[in-house]
C-alpha cells in the first residue's frame, strides 16, 4: 500500500471531527447531482486520496456487481479512486489479521462479525458516523449496535453492513411426504422429521466442518437453543454445562439422519447438496433459494419451486436463537486518508445506495438499520420475508457475554463447531467434548 508512515491515533482523532462526518454526508448524499468539484469540497476528503477495500467474495452475483457500481459512483462524486479486492470466505479472516498486525494493506476491510473486536485498537473511531446514520434511519438494531461498539463503551469501532440469516431451507413436498403439514417448530418434531426423511431417502444435511457461515450457524444454534452458552454475562466460561451436554446428545441423534460427509462440509457444500437434490433440509442464507430457483437447468429450477424457509426449531431457551453471518466494516488507523475512508463508508450506507445493494442482492445481506426494513425487496417474494427480521432473531458470537477479542477468537478457532463435530464423529463423548471446549475457551478468556 502507501509507503508513507501511518498517522498516529492522535493525528487521526484530530483530523476527523463530527463536523467532518456530517459535512461529508451532506456532500455525498447529493453526489449524484452536484458538480464533481462541489461534491469533493463538501465531502472534505483529502486531496489526491485513494482507498483499498477488502471484503468477502460474493455468494450472489449482484452483490459484487452493485457493490462495485456503488463504489464507482462514490469515485465519480468525490474523485477518490477505490480498488475493491474480494477474498474467499476462509481467507478473509487471515488477511484481515495480516493487515491489522503489519499496519499495511487495505484501508477498509469489510470483515466478519467479530474481527473489529479482535483488532479494535488498530481502528479509527466511527462513533460520529454511526450515530448520525442511526439518527437519520430509524436507529440500529440492538444486535447491530452490539457488533458495532467496542465492549462496554459507546465507541463505535465498525459499521455493521449486513447480516445473512440462517433459517432452515427445506423441500415442502418432502416434508409433507414425511407426514408433517408444516416445518416443525420444536426439537422433538425436528428430530422426528429428519428420521422420517432419512427413511424416505431424502436426508437432511447440516455443515459440521470448519465453515465460516454454515458450520458456526448450525452448531451455535444447536447449543444456544438448548440453553447452553460459551460464557455468562460476566464472561466466565460456561460451555461445560448440562445444557451443552444435552445439546451434544441431541446433535449425535440428529447427525445419524444426515447425508454422509457433513463432517467435512464447508460453506458451499450444503448448497451443492440441495441443488443436486441430495438433501431435503439444510440451513442457509437466501442465496441458496435464489440460485436454485433461477437455475437454467430445468431439473434444478424445479427443486426451487419446492423450496421454502422456516425458523430453526426452538428448544428450552424458549426463543429463536439463529446466528447471523455478519459483515462488519472497519477503517484502519494506518490509512493515509481517514476522511476519505469515512466518506466511503457513509456513501455505501446511505439509503439510496444501500437499497440498491440490498434489493439487487435479493436481501442476502439484511439491513442493520431499522429504517431500511421497508425495502421493496421484502415484498418481492413471500418465501424470503423471513430474512427481513434476521437482526431481530439473531444472537451474537460469545452469547451471553461480550463481543470482544476472546469471543471473536473462539469463533474463529471453531471451538463450538469442533466440539459438536467430535461427538457426531464418535471421537468424544458429550462430556469429554464439553470439557475440551471449556479448556480451549479458557485459553482465550484467560480464566
Amino acid at each position: 500500500m502507501q509507503a508513507a508512515a501511518a498517522p498516529t491515533e492522535e493525528t487521526v482523532s484530530m483530523s476527523i471531527s463530527r463536523r467532518d462526518v456530517l459535512i461529508g454526508g451532506a456532500g455525498l448524499a447529493a453526489g449524484a447531482t452536484l458538480p464533481l468539484s462541489s461534491a469533493i469540497a463538501q465531502a472534505d476528503v483529502e486531496k489526491g486520496a485513494s482507498l483499498r477495500v477488502l471484503r468477502p467474495t460474493k455468494f450472489v452475483d449482484l452483490d459484487q456487481q452493485i457493490f462495485d457500481e456503488n463504489t464507482a459512483a462514490f469515485t465519480k462524486a468525490t474523485g477518490v479512486q477505490v480498488k475493491v479486492d474480494y477474498a474467499g470466505w476462509e481467507d478473509l479472516r487471515p488477511q484481515t489479521a495480516v493487515t491489522a498486525n503489519t499496519g499495511a494493506g487495505p484501508d477498509i476491510v469489510v470483515g466478519w462479525a467479530d474481527d473489529p473486536h479482535i483488532f479494535s485498537d488498530k481502528l479509527i473511531d466511527l462513533t460520529a458516523l454511526a450515530d448520525d446514520l442511526g439518527k437519520k434511519n430509524g436507529g440500529w438494531y440492538p444486535i447491530a449496535e452490539k457488533y458495532g461498539k467496542k465492549d462496554k463503551t459507546n465507541q463505535w469501532v465498525s459499521i455493521p453492513m449486513g447480516a445473512s440469516g440462517a433459517p432452515a431451507v427445506y423441500r415442502e413436498s418432502h416434508v409433507k411426504e414425511a407426514g408433517f403439514d408444516a416445518f416443525p417448530k420444536d426439537l422433538d418434531g425436528f428430530l422426528k422429521l429428519c428420521r422420517k426423511l432419512k427413511e424416505q431417502n431424502h436426508p437432511a444435511g447440516f455443515a459440521l466442518g470448519n465453515a465460516v457461515g454454515d458450520g458456526n450457524a448450525f452448531c451455535n444454534w444447536l447449543v444456544w437453543t438448548h440453553g447452553g452458552h460459551m460464557v455468562d454475562e460476566n464472561n466466565k466460561v460456561t460451555i461445560n454445562s448440562k445444557e451443552t451436554i444435552e445439546a451434544l446428545k441431541y446433535a449425535k441423534a440428529l447427525y445419524e439422519t444426515f447425508i454422509p460427509g457433513t463432517l467435512s462440509w464447508l460453506d458451499i457444500s450444503n448448497n451443492k447438496a440441495l441443488s443436486a437434490g441430495e438433501v431435503s433440509v439444510t440451513q442457509n442464507g437466501v442465496s441458496l433459494y435464489f440460485s436454485i430457483k433461477n437455475s437454467k437447468d430445468e431439473k434444478t429450477a424445479a427443486i426451487g419451486k419446492d423450496l421454502n424457509h422456516a425458523m430453526m426449531p426452538v428448544g428450552p431457551l424458549g426463543r429463536p436463537s439463529e446466528p447471523a453471518l455478519i459483515i462488519n466494516a472497519m477503517a484502519f488507523k494506518h490509512t493515509k486518508f481517514p476522511k476519505a475512508a469515512l466518506a466511503y463508508l457513509r456513501f455505501m450506507m446511505e439509503r439510496e445506495n444501500y437499497d440498491k445493494w440490498l434489493t439487487g442482492s435479493s436481501g442476502y445481506w439484511a439491513q442493520p438499520l431499522k429504517g431500511y426494513a421497508d425495502s421493496k425487496v421484502w415484498s418481492s417474494d413471500p418465501k424470503i420475508l423471513i430474512y427481513r427480521d434476521t437482526w431481530e432473531r439473531a444472537l451474537w458470537s460469545g452469547y451471553k457475554g461480550s463481543i470482544n477479542e476472546a469471543a471473536g477468537t473462539v469463533n474463529a478457532e471453531y471451538v463450538v463447531v469442533q466440539m459438536v463435530a467430535s461427538v457426531c464423529a464418535g471421537q468424544a463423548t458429550p462430556e469429554e467434548a464439553a470439557k475440551e471446549a471449556e479448556r480451549r475457551a479458557k485459553r482465550y478468556y484467560r480464566t
